[in-house]
């Protein structure tokens, strides 16, 4: 993706100075770090919460001109792939967005896979559709359950009842997470909740009926 397009929060100390793509946040704390270079300033994506590393020297255009770059790199290959994931599309044939990725199976699942219609290009967006719809709710609640505990650690790692959010966080227990950090600061708690919302929504009927 495009630096301008990843979203960004930023935190001076516990409290937030910033969010939105990379580039306006990083403008944004540009001119709070020159105001207070001795700020303990932090940015995180938005949403992994991982950490971004940003060189604060210069000038705020030189800062922007090293903004790390964020963009998905293809993985090379290390064998070569079956033909059916290398083969051209034939005349007419929409390419679809289709991207050629390294797939390492048992030679029982490419036999398996050579019988399917479609072949086993077909045959492997099939069954990672039908997991997608299985297992979305589950991925949403994991999904949102590793960010928060991952903005958590860095943030309030060092609060009182940080290891009993954690637990509630894991164990679907809104009310107490939300009574634990009721006590933390304020833009903290509002980003956590933020990032926790997913965690704890009922399933929809569909999640419920492929679980």
């Amino acid at each position: 993706m495009e630096e301008s397009e990843l979203n960004c929060i930023a935190f001076e100390g516990s409290r937030g100075i910033a969010c939105g793509p990379l580039r306006e946040v990083a403008r944004k704390v540009k001119a709070v770090y020159d105001a207070r270079p001795l700020s303990r300033i932090l940015v995180f994506n938005a949403q992994t919460s991982e950490t971004i590393e940003i060189d604060w020297r210069g000038s705020a255009e030189q800062v922007l001109n090293r903004l790390p770059a964020l963009a998905d790199v293809p993985v090379p290959p290390s064998e070569p792939r079956p033909p059916e994931l290398t083969a051209p599309a034939g005349p007419g044939r929409p390419r679809l967005g289709v991207v050629a990725r390294e797939v390492t199976l048992l030679p029982r699942h490419w036999e398996w896979l050579s019988t399917q219609p479609g072949g086993a290009s077909v045959a492997l967006r099939k069954l990672v559709e039908q997991a997608r719809r299985s297992n979305s709710a589950a991925d949403r609640i994991r999904q949102a359950q590793q960010s928060t505990y991952q903005f958590m650690s860095v943030m309030a790692g060092c609060l009182d009842g940080f290891e009993e959010a954690a637990r509630a966080l894991f164990a679907a227990d809104w009310s107490r997470f939300e009574a634990l950090i009721a006590l933390w600061p304020a833009d903290v708690g509002a980003h956590l909740r933020e990032l926790a919302a997913p965690a704890f929504e009922p399933q929809t009927p569909a999640e419920t009926a492929n679980a």
